[in-house]
């Protein structure tokens, strides 16, 4: 089973994929830094992982058979506890549903930092996807608020837009008729005039006919 297949075979029981990979990550995180910092990691009833200082010394290639100088170096060790034992061995017998029966570890079996820090690094992945959720909703509600906006302003100046030619083509049909009335006018003033001239002819010849008699 790799780490793939962990994080799987985990991600029923810890509510979905992503949170059974932050799960497995915070807890080997935390149980490298402590080995790493000379911390002895222990879990009743699973194991203990802790840090081994190895000697300088002599040994045998074992291809050619050589004797070589290997330096002082330090390497990670774990131990199986008893119960881990039990079960491999076969003297226990694994449940068929649920989670093996591994007892809780006792106050101080992390011993050292370890406890704080498996506590710190699940601390910041919690808070660190909290963040990134917050950014992401921000982003979205911003982007949403600059389109309405945007919409609503571009309907605002086409009203204008159309309120402005409207009022133009009002003031332009208004000045086309007070034209057409001031010179229609002048046309009605000529024909009172040339009635009056009527009256006048018709003076004449009476005076014409009078006269004549």
């Amino acid at each position: 089973m790799n780490k793939a297949q962990l994080v799987e075979a985990i991600a029923d029981k810890v509510g979905g994929r992503q949170q059974a990979a932050d799960a497995v990550d915070a807890v080997l995180d935390a149980i490298v830094r402590a080995v790493v910092g000379g911390d002895r990691v222990s879990v009743t009833g699973f194991g203990s992982f802790e840090k081994v200082d190895r000697p300088a010394r002599y040994a045998r290639n074992p291809q050619t058979g050589e004797r070589v100088r290997v330096k002082k170096t330090s390497v990670p060790r774990f131990r199986a506890g008893q119960g881990f034992k039990d079960l491999v061995s076969g003297s226990k017998k694994l449940p068929r549903g649920g989670e093996v029966a591994v007892k809780k570890a006792p106050k101080g079996s992390l011993t050292g930092g370890a406890a704080a820090t498996v506590k710190k690094a699940a601390a910041k992945k919690t808070t660190a996807a909290k963040k990134a959720t917050a950014k992401k909703t921000t982003a979205a509600a911003k982007k949403t608020a600059v389109k309405k906006t945007t919409a609503a302003a571009k309907k605002t100046t086409a009203k204008k837009t159309t309120a402005k030619k409207t009022t133009a083509t009002a003031k332009k049909t208004a000045a086309t008729a007070k034209k057409a009335t001031a010179k229609k006018a002048p046309a009605k003033k000529a024909t009172a005039k040339k009635a009056p001239a009527k009256k006048s002819t018709a003076r004449k010849t009476t005076a014409k006919k009078t006269t004549a008699r």
